[in-house]
């Protein structure tokens, strides 16, 4: 029987799904590039922890969180959908969403992405930003280390968001609903 020859992106795709990374690291098809990347440090979970902690009292919406939830996004140009593992993810509670998902769920449903910049900042900053915009998730903030600032990308259109609202660690950032509160920094950096 014969069979049709692989794409590049099928390979590419295949390759990844059966790759097997050393316990605690995580890896991501990021617009057609493997990303690896090794167990986050202590102050990358603590800003998490500090926006989840928020999240949970001030949120208007009662949320659900993973912090490690795969989502597979639209990808452009040709290459593979997209795989991505955010910092953090938020649901609204009442959709459920990570209950009985796959590993690598649809990212419908989700309200918010997180991520804090690490080894590989400008993956965050550009690559991750778009393949979250074209997935069509409303909200991203990105914990910006390096340049001790907080953004919140927001109306996702395309391979991009037409918002965003940079602030500096230490101002209060309003977040809109389903949050509808201001995310204190102060305790950032």
């Amino acid at each position: 029987m014969a069979h049709e020859p692989l794409t590049q992106a099928e390979v590419l795709l295949e390759g990844f799904l059966a790759l097997d990374t050393p316990e605690g690291f995580r890896a991501e098809l990021i617009e057609g590039e493997i990303v690896v990347t090794p167990p986050p440090d202590g102050d990358h979970e603590d800003y998490i922890g500090l926006i989840v902690d928020q999240v949970a009292r001030r949120a208007r919406t009662r949320m659900q969180f993973s912090g490690n939830k795969g989502l597979q996004l639209r990808s452009g140009g040709g290459c593979p959908k997209n795989h991505a593992i955010p910092d953090g993810t938020f649901a609204p509670l009442e959709l459920r969403l990570f209950r009985g998902a796959e590993p690598w769920m649809p990212c419908e449903g989700v309200a918010l992405v997180v991520e804090v910049t690490s080894t590989k900042p400008q993956a965050d900053r550009e690559a991750k930003r778009r393949c979250y915009a074209r997935g069509g998730i409303p909200l991203y903030l990105l914990i910006d280390r390096d340049d001790s600032s907080v953004t919140l990308f927001s109306d996702p259109e395309g391979d991009d968001y037409r918002q965003h609202l940079t602030i500096p660690y230490g101002k209060p950032l309003p977040l809109p609903e389903p949050f509808a509160f201001e995310l204190e920094t102060g305790d950032f950096g």
